[in-house]
This record gives structure tokens, sequence and C-alpha cells, in this order.
């Protein structure tokens, strides 16, 4: 893969996860309820973001 499309992913990661992630109250509400992996396991099996960043990362790999 080349190195220009690799920083655009990247970039699209980075960006997706400042604009939905980062003070994301449903996750801090499992966090709270059910403790970090229970919030982490939601974010990743559950969450249309997560799956989203899910893709991107197969893509890089």
């Amino acid at each position: 893969m080349k190195h220009s499309v690799r920083k655009e992913l990247f970039s699209q990661v980075e960006s997706m996860i400042n604009q939905y992630c980062d003070g994301c109250f449903l996750h801090q509400q499992l966090k709270k309820e059910g403790g970090r992996r229970v919030a982490h396991r939601f974010c990743i099996s559950q969450c249309t973001v997560g799956e989203k960043l899910q893709e991107y990362g197969n893509k890089l790999k």
C-alpha cells in the first residue's frame, strides 16, 4: 500500500475518532456502569463508528 494512501486512511480514522468518539456519552455511561471492558466491547461490536474504524484498520493491514 502506498504511503500516501496509508496517511489518508490514518487521517480519516483520526477525524472520525475526534468527531464521534471523544466525549461519547454512551461510552462514558457504559464505562461507569460496567467498566472499561464493557464499554470497549460495545464500541467494537455494536457501535457503527467502531465498525467503520475496524474497516479502516483492515485496509491498513
